[in-house]
């Protein structure tokens, strides 16, 4: 089997795999809840650009730190938004180790 199979199969693994599974059923249901949807891409968005300023060597602005912290303590007073955060980073650091094995093989 080539190296494109594996991935295929491992795509569809991921697809089935338990983890996913909830990301994907909570991230439809927040999508049909406008108010906690918006408030999840904020966040995201928010998160993204200070990953961005951190790994360009910035120093983080104290104001978007404490806002980051704020959005997400409000997220995490919302069932389904926390459900979400949950799910997602369960997902998120199922992939991770997964990548982190592919590295540990070819020693990347």
């Amino acid at each position: 089997m080539n190296p494109y199979d594996y991935a295929r199969n491992l795509a569809n693994a991921l697809k089935e795999s338990q983890e996913y599974k909830e990301y994907a059923n909570i991230k439809s249901e927040v999508a049909n809840i406008p108010e906690v949807n918006k408030m999840l891409v904020d966040f995201q968005q928010k998160q993204y650009q200070f990953q961005v300023a951190q790994m360009t060597g910035q120093k983080p602005d104290p104001a978007a730190i404490k806002e980051v912290q704020d959005l997400l303590g409000v997220l995490n007073q919302n069932p389904k938004a926390a459900a979400y955060l949950q799910a997602e980073m369960k997902f998120t650091q199922m992939v991770a180790e997964i990548y982190n094995i592919i590295g540990e093989a070819i020693k990347l």
